[in-house]
């Protein structure tokens, strides 16, 4: 009889550790991705053409002043090419640029998955963004030819 308390005691406690401490992790974790409060919202999704590859995430901004901002992005780039490498399959490929206060475009993130049919997470974050926008491309297993692209979608823009 006292066993079965001791272990009914141990257990409740255990319980109440494990409870408490879940608070923390999840601090933990937003500590690593500041909030972003300013601009927040879905994209995607978007595919490349055919639909053999598509991806869709989330998008935050956060301002420091009027010029002056950063952007986090994530989101999932998922395969859709079910043929072999020897059948012509290309693997999924994502795109991002950024358009800066002066109105130039560079190319802030890509990133290549290969592994029809799963997909693979991605995360990035960029400062003094006025647009972000993101392409849905395949590209050869190799990486070296990009093809196949949708269009260019428009995910943030401070207007």
């Amino acid at each position: 009889m006292f066993k079965k308390i001791a272990t009914g005691f141990l257990a409740v406690a255990a319980t109440s550790a494990l409870a408490l401490s879940l608070p923390s992790a999840a601090s933990a974790s937003t500590a690593s991705h500041p909030s972003y409060d300013d601009y927040s919202d879905y994209w995607g999704p978007d595919y490349a053409q055919y639909h053999l590859a598509k991806a869709q995430g989330y998008v935050s901004v956060s301002y420091d002043d009027d010029e002056s901002n950063s952007a986090y992005v994530r989101g999932r780039l998922w395969d859709l090419d079910n043929r072999s490498y020897d059948e012509g399959g290309k693997c999924a490929y994502v795109k991002f640029q950024a358009e800066d206060f002066d109105n130039d475009w560079s190319t802030v993130y890509t990133k290549k998955y290969c592994g029809y049919p799963g997909y693979k997470k991605f995360s990035f974050s960029t400062d003094d963004v006025y647009s972000l926008r993101v392409k849905v491309c395949q590209v050869s297993p190799s990486g070296y030819y990009v093809n196949k692209c949708g269009p260019w979608d428009e995910i943030y823009s401070a207007e």
